[in-house]
Formats: C-alpha cells, structure tokens, sequence
C-alpha cells in the first residue's frame, strides 16, 4: 500500500516538474541500490519513489519525441486521417480532432484542427485534408486558462487550420469510429426531439458525454455555482447506474442460486459502467470510476476484503499507469480529491449517522476538499456552492441523468421531451444562484498551497479539537491574502498575453488603469488576470475601434463596476458613457503621472490615427503606448513633443507592424525595452521583419507576448521585466516560434 503510494507521488511530482529528469539515470539508480537496499523499509519507498519518477520520464521522453517537428509548422500539407470524437462550434469556427493515418510525414498521432468555412465533419469521417500546423500554443499570464497544458494532458500534440480543399475518403472502421458515430447519433436524436438549445445540450452532454452543446454562457453559470462537475459524466452517475443494474440483477437472479447471481450481477454491473464511461468519451473522473468499480468488483469476485481506500488508491494507480499526463488536469485532482475526501470522513467512524447528517457532512467535506483546487486551478469559489448542490446533485443524477440515458437508449421521443423539461428546471435553478456571491482569489504565493493543504487535512481529519484549529490557522492565510500594490510614487505594468491584440493594466498605489482589451471572451484570458492582481474596479481606455484592443470591452464592462471609462473614437461600447480620449488630458495618481498625448479634437483618417497615446510616468521612469498609431501620427507626436516622449519602456504600435515603429520614432523616445504584443504565428506576421531590424539596431530589449507571455514591469525602482511563460516541458520551445519569422 505504502509503496504504491510512493510509486504514484513519485509519477506525479515527475509530470508536474518544468524539466525531465534523465529516467536512465533514474532506472539505473534503482538497479544499482536495489541489492544493498531491499530488505529496509524506508529505502523501499524512496525505491517506488524513483520508479514512478522513473516510469513517468519515460513517457514524456515518448511524448516529446511524437511533437510536431518545427519544421513543419506552418508548412501547408496534404493529410488523409480520421476524424475523432464530436466537432464543436466556436467564436471562429469549428473545432474538431484528427488522427492522421501512418505514414510520411510524420506528425503526432492526434491534431486539433479549425475549420473557418464551418463545414460539416461527422465523427468517424475520413479525409483527404489541406492542413497548417503548429505546435500546440495558449496565453501565458499571471492567472488563467493554461491551454498548452491542457493539450498536452490531452495528447493534443500540434493544432491547425483546414483549408478550402478537401476530398473524402472510404469510411474508417474500428471500434472507435463506430463508437463516436454512434455518439453523434445520439445527439443529433435528442436535439430533434427536445429541440436546439440549452436543454438539449445538457442531456446530451449527462447521456452520451457531448458537452460541446453547452455555451461559454451556461458553463460560467455553472462555475458560478459550482455546478460544473453535474453537467459531467462523473464518478456519481457511473457507481449509480451500476449500482441500478446490480440491484434489478440480483432481484431478477436471486430465484436460481445455482447461476450465481451475486458474481454475475457484480460482472453485469461492471460492464454496464464500462459501457457508460466509453459512450461519455472515458474522461478521468469516468476513469477513475471504472477502475475503482473493476477493483471492488475483483475484490468480491474472490471474497477477498479491500478498504476504501486501498480501492481508492488502486484505482489511482492504474488512472497514472495507462496516461501519466491525467495528472496535468483539472478533473484528476478534483475527482480523486473529492473522493478522498468523502472516504477521509469514515475513517475511525463506528456509527453511521442519520441519512441528513450524513448529507450535511459530505457536503460539508466535499465543500473544504473543493476550496484549495479551486482557489489555485480557477482563482474562484462560488460561496452558494453548498445550496447550489443540495438541489442540484439529487435533480441531476437521481432523475435527470436516468432519464438521459433511457432516452438515448429508447426511440421514444416522449422520454427525450421529459428530460428536456426536467434540464430546463435544472438550468432555471443555475440561472437564479448565477448572480450570488463569489470568493475570488488573487494570484497566490506558492509557499501559502501546502500549508493550505495540510490543514484541509487536518480539517477533514477525525483530529483533536487542537489540530482542527490549527488547520483553520492554516487556511486563513488563503482566504485573507491580497495582492501587494506598489508604493506610492512607483508604476506596476501587466502586458497581459491575448494573443493578437493588446491589453495592458498600469496600476498604483491605490488605481488602476486598462489600456485596451484585446479580442474575444474577456473571461477566458482579461478578467482572470485582472482579478489575481486585485483590479476589481479599474479605469479603461480603449485606444480605437478595432476588435483586438476593444473586442473584449462589453465583456470588462458587464463583469466589473469601472471608475472611469475613455474611448479614442466612438463604437466601443457604445451603450455606456465615455469621456473621448483628446491630448492635454492629464492627471496623477499617487504620484505617477499620466499624460494623454493623442488624438487632438481635428484629427481624421482611419480607425488606427485615431488611437489614444498615452505615456505614464513616474520619477525616474516611464512608459509609452500608442495603441495602432501610425507612423504619420508618430511624425507629428515627434515634432510637438520631442525629447518629452522619452520613455525607458515602449509598447510597440499595431503590434509591430511596419506601418509603425519609425526610425525617428525609435530615435526620439529611447527605449531600453520594447515590448510587441501579438499573437503566435498570427495570418498577419506581425511584427514585420523591417521594424525587427530597426530594433536590432539599436541596444533595446526586445520582449514579444507571442515568446514570453504576459510580462510584469515596476517602474520606480527599476524597470526590470519579468516574462510569464515559465519554462515547461510542454511548451514548445522559443527557437520553435522564432524559427517562422
């Protein structure tokens, strides 16, 4: 038990290290300890350590060596290959993942790819495809989706584009291709007999796994509630419908003793909960499920008696046996958590409770063990969590997702109407807790997580009263932490990573100020960031009217009351209030100053020469940005300002493109760091070569969002620059991305 504890802590401490240990030298190591070692029991689980850490490097080694080589990224390529699971439509299109078939050239096993024109790809599908890829790439901030984890864990190993051209092929055969299009049967059954919509999506997603339905809009709510994990096929709905079908089996075989009807319902109730976890896509938690039911089934096939928690552990094991990189998700530390946590509240317990206690306690349980996953992995936990799921688990698995199933399994579209009626009480439930209260946690030190750890478990525990306080000593740090602010007089800077745009948020002492927004959802990448360093009611400028600097803003504006709001040009967020951006607007705060400096009241030409120019200023320092200014519009900030637009740092204009960024330019403000905000490999090629000379030229710091992330500044002290993107295995590395420019 103790060794294989070790042997999984030891895997997962391997996959969660930024670089890869040597696993021969690891593996030789154990060899050679192993004879003087193993009749001691301490060496041992040093021994098990090492294997997992052991058995986890080779398989990144593996992995590595199936990535996209970065001489083919961005090289156009024709690919025959399979569609795998079920499309999904997006903002910019729809999404879809392909296995290439074997064969030159050699490309990872598994490609996530966008179609723009939006075309039809069943699941199962064969094609002849014009494909563009590149190497699996996602905003790195201070808080935040990390989407080059996520695909790694998935074994996503490159991403693309599809072009216009495409040729089918004969149809693929195997299990797999049979067992997604059978899944999109499903869904395409139940959206026409409930119709399209929310309520659809979310019995597709409780019967068959397809949660593709569900839109960015519902899954907030669902995070706002902490109704998340409902909407899943989890752990609860597999055990419930084995448990169901190990009931009616041994009332229906209990007649005939000779057929022993415990081993065959125990045998039935396994293999309806395989059947269950592979229709749902075999997910982590639908993992964990299975091998813990296939454990405990084992264990009473043979009479034997296992714990709790060593079925718990066994099933841990075998989850990081068959994919080391679970442990990369979010899913595998709330499942396995959750679940240790329930098992950690029967342990010394005689007496069962009452079925109310009992449900309290849980609750009270699942609600402690959620708050430190979700504190680091999201930055939030939804204080109506525990009245959320008094109602919402019960209405979920004990109704819902029963009549789910029946009605993927049945062509009676009565049964699909009634469970459509049942998620629409579920949604308005959802709907109404949505706009409660939530804790939102800022970027944390990494010293207050394990502390935070060892008193939930003191919390969770059967302890002393002592030890249980001392675990609430140990939590408040993690409720009570703030951001520190800088001092009065000095500048923190956050060039946020949004891929192709711009968003920068200046703070002070006590404001804080967002240029620009970027494009897209601001809760997938601009609102995290603003909450972890503490911008709960910033000031926003938005430079112009382009999507990828104010793209985001109605999104800012709805989430977060604003001290003050200024525009370059009318059209973003036309329905609130703005003051216009106009030179010799000016003020201070906190001792640093912030000039406008662009446009005037005359100006006219195109959206980017109406872009507001800002430089901020403290004593020693400043900074410059210019949002799509071009360099007709740099010419005459040249001739009025002069050496007053000197600034150490400079945020680079339309993202290095050569219609800014001017030799005069570059000449006059002097800056010792340059920063291009643009995004991966973006259809632009931004920044141009020509501005990458002009720079090159000069003693300046280059700093690029696309390279390095989000990068911190403090202008006061001194205007060192500290890039995001930490370095990770996964990532694909800096000479990859500087390779196509």
């Amino acid at each position: 038990m103790e060794k294989l504890a070790a042997f999984c802590l030891g895997l997962v401490l391997c996959v969660w290290l930024p670089s890869v240990p040597d696993w021969h030298l690891l593996l030789a190591l154990i060899i050679a300890s192993w004879p003087l070692w193993w009749r001691r029991r301490l060496p041992l689980l040093l021994l098990s350590l090492l294997a997992g850490m052991a058995y986890a490097g080779w398989h990144i080694e593996q992995r590595l060596a199936a990535r996209l080589p970065a001489a083919l990224e961005g090289v156009a390529m024709s690919v025959p290959g399979t569609v795998r699971g079920l499309a999904t439509t997006g903002e910019y299109g729809v999404r879809f993942r392909f296995a290439p078939d074997a064969g030159p050239p050699a490309l990872p096993p598994l490609l996530e790819l966008n179609d723009y024109a939006r075309r039809d790809w069943p699941p199962g599908s064969r094609w002849q495809l014009l494909l563009r890829l590149r190497q699996p790439h996602g905003a790195a901030n201070v808080a935040g989706f990390d989407a080059s984890r996520w695909y790694w864990s998935e074994g996503v190993l490159a991403t693309g584009s599809v072009g216009k051209r495409r040729q089918a092929l004969p149809a693929a055969s195997g299990f797999w291709p049979w067992l997604d299009a059978t899944r999109q049967r499903v869904v395409t059954r139940l959206s026409a007999a409930i119709g399209p919509g929310r309520d659809a999506a979310l019995v597709a997603a409780l019967a068959v796994g397809a949660q593709q339905g569900i839109e960015r809009r519902e899954w907030q709510a669902l995070a706002a509630t902490g109704l998340t994990h409902a909407v899943s096929v989890s752990g609860l709905h597999i055990t419930l419908l084995a448990g169901l079908v190990l009931w009616l089996l041994r009332r229906l075989l209990q007649r005939w003793p000779q057929c022993q009807p415990q081993r065959l319902a125990l045998l039935a109730a396994m293999l309806a909960a395989l059947a269950y976890a592979l229709l749902a896509g075999f997910s982590v938690p639908t993992q964990r499920t299975v091998w813990m039911l296939a454990t405990s089934t084992l264990a009473l096939w043979g009479w034997r008696s296992l714990s709790p928690w060593q079925i718990w552990l066994a099933a841990l094991a075998v989850v990081l046996l068959l994919d080391p990189f679970a442990a990369l998700a979010a899913g595998f530390w709330l499942s396995f958590g959750l679940v240790g946590a329930l098992l950690a509240g029967e342990v010394g317990r005689r007496r069962r409770p009452g079925y109310l206690p009992a449900m309290l306690a849980a609750q009270w349980r699942v609600t402690l063990a959620s708050l430190l996953p979700l504190a680091w992995l999201f930055g939030q936990w939804p204080l109506l969590s525990p009245l959320a799921n008094v109602l919402g688990i019960p209405l979920v698995s004990l109704l819902l997702t029963p009549l789910a199933l029946l009605a993927a399994a049945l062509p009676w579209g009565g049964l699909a109407q009634l469970a459509g009626w049942v998620a629409a009480g579920f949604w308005g439930w959802v709907d109404w807790l949505a706009a409660g209260p939530q804790w939102w946690f800022p970027a944390l030190p990494w010293p207050l997580l394990p502390a935070a750890l060892l008193g939930t478990l003191c919390l969770l525990l059967p302890l002393t009263r002592s030890l249980q306080l001392a675990g609430v000593l140990l939590l408040l740090p993690l409720l009570l932490y703030r951001v520190p602010r800088p001092l009065p007089g000095e500048l923190q800077v956050e060039v946020i990573d949004v891929g192709q745009g711009l968003a920068v948020l200046l703070q002070t002492a006590h404001h804080d100020l967002l240029f620009d927004t970027g494009a897209g959802d601001a809760g997938r990448t601009l609102l995290p960031v603003l909450r972890a360093l503490g911008a709960t009611r910033p000031a926003l400028m938005l430079s112009h009217h382009d999507a990828d600097h104010d793209g985001a803003a109605e999104g800012v504006v709805a989430a977060l009351p604003l001290a003050a709001l200024w525009r370059g040009q009318p059209g973003s967020v036309p329905q609130q209030a703005a003051t216009p951006c106009r030179a010799g607007q000016s003020w201070a705060w906190d001792g640093v100053r912030f000039d406008v400096l662009w446009p005037r009241p005359e100006t006219a030409g195109d959206d980017n020469s109406h872009s507001c120019v800002l430089r901020v200023a403290t004593r020693r320092q400043a900074i410059l940005l210019s949002g799509d200014a071009p360099q007709a519009v740099e010419e005459m900030l040249v001739a009025r300002y002069g050496a007053a637009l000197r600034s150490q740092v400079l945020v680079l204009g339309h993202h290095g493109s050569r219609s800014a960024t001017a030799d005069a330019w570059l000449d006059t403000v002097q800056p010792q760091h340059a920063i291009i905000s643009a995004g991966y490999r973006n259809r632009y090629r931004h920044p141009h070569p020509l501005v990458l000379a002009r720079l090159a030229a000069r003693p300046i710091q280059l700093w690029r969002t696309d390279w390095h992330g989000g990068l911190q500044l403090r202008l006061g002290a001194d205007n060192a620059v500290a890039p995001r993107r930490a370095v990770r295995y996964w990532e694909p590395p800096l000479s990859s991305a500087a390779a196509g420019r």
